[in-house]
């Protein structure tokens, strides 16, 4: 299924869409799959509500850390606070899951969005280049030293003028 991009195309080809998710390929299903995964872990995780879970999970472990150092702690915290297994499975979810499972997804994500971006800033670029073409070709049809344009219609005035009787051509107070 093709997507028709929402701001047409790049001088080169490239389709601009409005959405990251559009830039999706029409390569296999597997393919579709994992990218629409990756900008939706891209887009989920990288938000400050998961940077807040994250902190929050790394303080579960902060008190067994303490007690290590500060050996009176012990008699003060919970136990299961510092215990063996809690402290593995938050080192587990830090160092093993989320960074080597989810890194790889957020970069991929990343990718995804930076075509997208890319597009859509060279059809920004292309649309501004023609912009200013246009405006140069008024400003040069302006211009009384180009031949063209305002130059001719000042020419014309001037002959029309001059092809007129004395008598009915308009005195210039000035």
């Amino acid at each position: 299924m093709r997507r028709t991009p929402h701001f047409g195309f790049t001088r080169h080809g490239h389709a601009v869409h409005a959405r990251t998710v559009d830039h999706l390929p029409e390569g296999s299903k597997y393919q579709r799959f994992n990218k629409a995964v990756a900008i939706w872990l891209t887009n989920k995780v990288g938000t400050m509500t998961t940077f807040w879970l994250f902190n929050l999970l790394a303080f579960c472990s902060l008190p067994a850390v303490l007690t290590l150092v500060i050996p009176p702690l012990h008699g003060i915290l919970p136990p299961w606070m510092y215990a063996a297994s809690l402290v593995g499975l938050i080192a587990w979810l830090s160092s093993n899951y989320m960074q080597l499972v989810l890194l790889p997804a957020l970069m991929c994500g990343q990718a995804l969005s930076n075509v997208a971006a890319d597009a859509r800033a060279s059809k920004t670029f292309e649309d501004i280049e023609l912009a200013k073409q246009n405006v140069e070709r008024v400003l040069d049809l302006l211009s009384l030293e180009t031949k063209g344009g305002l130059a001719d219609v000042m020419a014309n005035i001037d002959d029309l003028k001059a092809a007129l009787p004395k008598s009915k051509r308009s005195t210039n107070p000035s």
